[in-house]
Parts: C-alpha cells; sequence; structure tokens
C-alpha cells in the first residue's frame, strides 16, 4: 500500500484557520453592502448541465474550448462544474419563475471551477461575489451596478487602486456589423495571427481581440474600431450612463477594444482592474446582457450584473495592509484547568461564561497541563485574560499586565468580566 501522502489538486487550495478571518471580513462588508442595496442571496449548484454553458458563454470562448471541468455521469449526461455564475443565476431565476413580469436584484458568493495554470490571483478552484438585477432597462440600473462595486471598494479602502474602465458594445445587429468588418480586416493579416485567432476569424472574430499575443495585438492596433458601428440610441444611452457616473464623482476610462470574454454582453460593459497585482490586472467585471435569458428559454428580460475575484481582492487587501490587525482575534478568555479533577468543573463553569455573556469567545483548554505551560498557550492564543481553575481556587489574570491574579467565586467571575468586556 502507498505511502506518498495525499496533497490537494494544484490550483485547489485550503484556507487555513489563520487565513479565514480575512475571508470573513471580505464577507462581512458584501453581506452588509448587499443588505444597504437590498439584493437578496441565491445559491445555486456548482455542478450543473454543460449545455447551459455553452450556450450562454459561447463554444468559442477560452472557457468552454480549454478551461471547464467536464465529464459525463452515469447516466452518460454531460455535466460541468460552474465556471462562472450569471449562467446559473438566470438558469436557477427561470427555471423557478423569478423572472415573469418581474424585477429581481440577486447576489450569490461561493466556488467558480477552470481548469488553467495555476499562478498568483488565479486558481483553479477559485471564489467569485457576484450581482445580477433583471427586467431593468434604464441606464440608472447600469450605474448603480457600478456604483455599488465602487462603494465596496471604499468600504475596504481600496478605491484608489483601483480603475474602473468601460465600452459600449452597441446591439447585437451592432456587434454583428462590426464583426463583419472586423473579419475583412483580419483576413488580409491571416498568416501573422496566432493560432487561436486563426481560428476564431470563423467561429467568434471578436474573441481576436482578447488575444495574450503580442504581434496579434499589433495588427489590432490599425483595426476598425466598434463606436464607429454603435447605433444612436445605442450611443446616447451609454452617453447617458456616462453622465450620471460623472455626477456620482465615479473616474472612468472609455476603452474601445474592450469586448469581455463571454459572448452574452450587449449594450454597457466595464471592468475594474489594478496595477498592484501585475499581469492579473481585472478584479471585477460585468455589464449588460438582454439577450441571455430569451436564449436560455425565458422571455425577453432585460438584465445587467458583475462578478468580482475574491481571492484577487484579499491578494490586495492583504498587500496593502487593509485588514485591521484585530482581524483574527478569536479568543477573548482562556480556561486553564489544572489537575484532572477539576476538568468537569472548568467545563462547566465555561459554559456559565459563555451563558451569561454569549459576545465572548472562550476557549478552554481541555486535556492535562502544568500552570506555565497552559499560561504560554494562553499568550499564543491572543486572549485578553486567563481563567486558571486550581485546588478549589478561580484566577483572573489579564494578559497585558503584571501583578497578582484576582481570586474570585463563579458569580464573582462573570461580574468582573462584565466589566472588562463592556
Amino acid at each position: 500500500m502507498s505511502k506518498v501522502k495525499i496533497q490537494a489538486i494544484r490550483g485547489m487550495n485550503d484556507v487555513l484557520p489563520s487565513q479565514t478571518p480575512h475571508w470573513q471580513y471580505l464577507e462581512q462588508h458584501i453581506r452588509q453592502l448587499m443588505a444597504a442595496y437590498a439584493y437578496q442571496e441565491i445559491r445555486f449548484p456548482v455542478l450543473e448541465q454543460t449545455q447551459l454553458f455553452k450556450r450562454s458563454i459561447g463554444d468559442a470562448t477560452d472557457i468552454v474550448e480549454k478551461e471547464m471541468y467536464t465529464f459525463e455521469d452515469r447516466n452518460g449526461d454531460s455535466l460541468s462544474l460552474r465556471p462562472e455564475g450569471t449562467a446559473s443565476c438566470v438558469r436557477a431565476a427561470e427555471q423557478h419563475g423569478l423572472l415573469y413580469n418581474q424585477i429581481q436584484k440577486l447576489w450569490y458568493m461561493g466556488p467558480m471551477y477552470r481548469h488553467e495554470r495555476p499562478q498568483k490571483g488565479r486558481y483553479r478552484q477559485f471564489h467569485q461575489f457576484g450581482i445580477e438585477a433583471f427586467g431593468m432597462s434604464a441606464s440608472t440600473i447600469e450605474a448603480e451596478v457600478i456604483l455599488l462595486s465602487a462603494a465596496l471598494w471604499q468600504k475596504l479602502g481600496l478605491g484608489q487602486y483601483l480603475s474602473l474602465e468601460i465600452n459600449n458594445l452597441g446591439t447585437s445587429a451592432n456587434r454583428s456589423a462590426y464583426g463583419e468588418a472586423l473579419r475583412s480586416y483580419l483576413l488580409k493579416f491571416k498568416d501573422k495571427l496566432d493560432e487561436d485567432s486563426q481560428r476564431r476569424l470563423d467561429a467568434n472574430v471578436l474573441r481576436v481581440l482578447d488575444s495574450k499575443s503580442a504581434d496579434t495585438q499589433l495588427i489590432l492596433e490599425k483595426a476598425p474600431i466598434l463606436e464607429d458601428f454603435i447605433d444612436a440610441e445605442s450611443q446616447a444611452e451609454f452617453e447617458q450612463l456616462l453622465s450620471i457616473l460623472s455626477a456620482a464623482g465615479i473616474k472612468y476610462k472609455r476603452n474601445s477594444r474592450l469586448v469581455r470574454g463571454l459572448d452574452y454582453y450587449n449594450g454597457m460593459v466595464f471592468e475594474w482592474t489594478t496595477e498592484e497585482l501585475g499581469a492579473q490586472a481585472t478584479v471585477c467585471a460585468g455589464g449588460r446582457y438582454d439577450g441571455l435569458v430569451k436564449q436560455l428559454g425565458g422571455g425577453d428580460t432585460p438584465a445587467v450584473g458583475f462578478a468580482m475575484g475574491m481571492e484577487r481582492v484579499l491578494l490586495m487587501l492583504e498587500e496593502l495592509g487593509k485588514i485591521p490587525a484585530a482581524v483574527g482575534q478569536n479568543v477573548d478568555i482562556f480556561m486553564a484547568i489544572i489537575g484532572g479533577e477539576n476538568q468537569p468543573k472548568g467545563l462547566f463553569l465555561a459554559e456559565e461564561i459563555r451563558s451569561a455573556l454569549p459576545a465572548l469567545r472562550v476557549l478552554t483548554h481541555c486535556g492535562a497541563g502544568k500552570y506555565n505551560s497552559q499560561l504560554k498557550r494562553a499568550f499564543a492564543s491572543g486572549a485578553t485574560c486567563v481563567l486558571v481553575l486550581e485546588d478549589e481556587e478561580i484566577k483572573l489574570k489579564m494578559l497585558d499586565a503584571d501583578g497578582q491574579a484576582d481570586v474570585l467565586d463563579s458569580q464573582g467571575i462573570i461580574s468582573k468580566l462584565k466589566t472588562i468586556f463592556k
């Protein structure tokens, strides 16, 4: 029998006890923000029918072509771990009748899966926070989605490190006309394009704009620009959105090359980018996708949303020192029990304290140990004070001060703790 230790799958990381408080800090801010904006949480499975993502994201995208974890189950059905949240959110909302003549503002948070080369800020199991707003076609909902994301950056102290890039994709007819013009231009340079771009000329030419090849990007510098193909009505709606953002004090940069990597977008698209994470510059991205609900079997439903990479935001928070020092302190009182005969009494006293002061975090040392060794554990735990139960005595010692410990009975201990932890 092999004795080789089993390791976690590459790119799928454990979150250790020292790291979970940072996650909880970010999650707490997200939940508070969603409550303030009156968005409702929705949860959906990590496993979906593969066809859901092929129909929504697009067959010619990197996600579907290269990155999805797809397999056949025992019934021969093709299933995939979700690579993003929007398609699953639309499927769930439509399946349960949430979108019929209704306005919905939803949010979700959880793991997504893509098989790509793991690197800093990019993992095979990663986590996203996302919002999806259905049933509203006005530019005001687009503005709210962007304002909401900007509010999160401010709450986290990251506002000065993130920049907003925005573009207008227009209607499907606008994109189609632009696609034909772009294809005609790129065909002249077909032999000089990278392999993926050559394949995408017919499958989905707009994906060429996402090419990582420096030579292809050089060719694209003189390519047609999408903005020249946008109809007047779409452009007017986009300008209205920009005027709202300007009035709200949101700085932005218009990026005519920004198309996003998913096929379902139309109209406004945006990205929040940073220079703090090296090559992985995009932290949050989204836009409008009015045709997706109908594409997946529902009715005509205007929709807009975004997704944020939680690992990337956590990296920024940690590297920029934006997580308060108190985050991660998880012990208020350390209960040191000296002598095996005192173990039950110590456990019962800890239960009394938890009942009387439910907000306090009491860590009980269960098991034998001398006073000095338990005191060392108390200091290591970061507790404010230690309760020592020994020889029928209960002593309370503050861990940030010198001097004799107070000797109190159990009721006196609770009164004293109420004074300490006001």
